[in-house]
């Protein structure tokens, strides 16, 4: 039973020195994880946006924090500014109304235009060829009470004088010869007057529709023009309200940066960290091997003199220890041999 016992205990005292090796493998690699976590937490927090509260000649701005975050960013003009702003507001008021008592005035240049518009249109309804027809028709028309009142008058004067059956030539009667040959140059003259008349009328047509057209644009630029004042002065109001906003902007920009540069540390920060971790894991775990290591020495060092320890019998068999490793087919306890393969000791 002595021999047991230190075999036993050896054992005993080896599993012991093994478990506490993995104890302190494991107590080193949870040291390592919240170190780690740690450094991250730490970069997380360099890298976190710190805008900063500025105060310049138009205005000043304040971050607002709720438990270390940003939450918010007010600004606040100088009284400068805010007066400056004030002014403005009154005249663009008044310069608002004008643009809507221009606006009020569209529907005359619209209606003006229309009527000009289908003007032209009538002028344009007749093609070229019924243009010149019409001019001479009313050309003709104008005429012709002058012309019976010639004819009558010539036809008095011939057979007044008894020249009514004169005829020279093969041109006739040579006062209507006449008549006829100045009414055929009058007819030629109207022709050509046709042709110029049929050309200004769709002109004429044409620059009625162009007039209507610019009095149309000429009411829309007329809003355009009363609606600049206010643009202007609202514009105005809104670089005073910009430039009142530059400290926030400054801040933030600041903030921004220092974020930039606090990232950067943040890195180096973790990397370090983290090589640190890796270093006091590999160590630990160097550590607990070698402890381990040792727990199995003397496991193995009771082993081996449990095994010297044994009495020999005639039969050469070997007695197993129970629970450490295994029996052989001999009945006898007390004997020993060889270490064979099977986990046991064999005759």
């Amino acid at each position: 039973m002595g021999i047991e016992a230190a075999v036993i205990g050896s054992a005993v005292v080896g599993g012991m020195m093994q478990k506490k090796a993995a104890d302190k493998q494991a107590a080193a690699m949870q040291q390592a994880s919240a170190a780690q976590l740690e450094a991250s937490r730490q970069a997380a927090e360099e890298a976190r946006f710190r805008p900063v509260g500025i105060t310049t000649r138009f205005g000043s701005a304040t971050p607002q924090f709720t438990d270390g975050r940003l939450s918010g960013y007010t600004y606040q003009a100088t009284p400068e500014v805010l007066a400056f702003q004030d002014q403005l507001a009154r005249l663009y008021g008044g310069s608002l109304q004008q643009a809507e008592q221009a606006t009020a005035l569209q529907p005359q240049f619209q209606q003006a235009a229309t009527g000009l518009m289908g003007l032209g249109q009538q002028y344009l309804a007749k093609s070229p060829e019924e243009a010149r027809q019409t001019y001479l028709q009313q050309q003709m028309d104008v005429l012709r009470p002058y012309d019976i009142e010639e004819e009558q008058r010539l036809a008095a004067g011939v057979f007044g004088r008894g020249r009514g059956g004169l005829s020279v030539g093969t041109g006739g009667q040579p006062e209507l010869q006449a008549l006829a040959e100045s009414r055929r140059r009058r007819d030629l003259q109207l022709a050509a007057q046709a042709e110029q008349a049929a050309q200004q009328r769709t002109n004429y047509g044409a620059g009625l529709f162009t007039t209507g057209a610019g009095l149309l644009g000429t009411g829309y630029q007329t809003q355009t023009a009363a609606l600049s004042p206010f643009m202007s002065q609202f514009g105005a109001a809104q670089q005073l309200e910009e430039t009142a906003q530059q400290p926030m902007q400054i801040g933030a920009a600041l903030g921004s940066s220092s974020s930039q540069f606090g990232g950067q540390a943040a890195q180096i920060l973790q990397g370090g960290a983290t090589a640190a971790a890796n270093l006091q894991s590999q160590a630990a775990q160097a550590k607990a091997q070698g402890l381990a290591g040792l727990g199995q020495g003397i496991s193995d060092v009771g082993m081996m003199y449990g095994m010297r320890q044994q009495p020999t019998t005639p039969n050469n068999a070997t007695r197993m220890i129970p629970g450490l490793m295994g029996y052989t087919s001999s009945g006898n306890p007390y004997q020993y041999g060889a270490r064979g393969t099977g986990g046991g000791y064999s005759s």
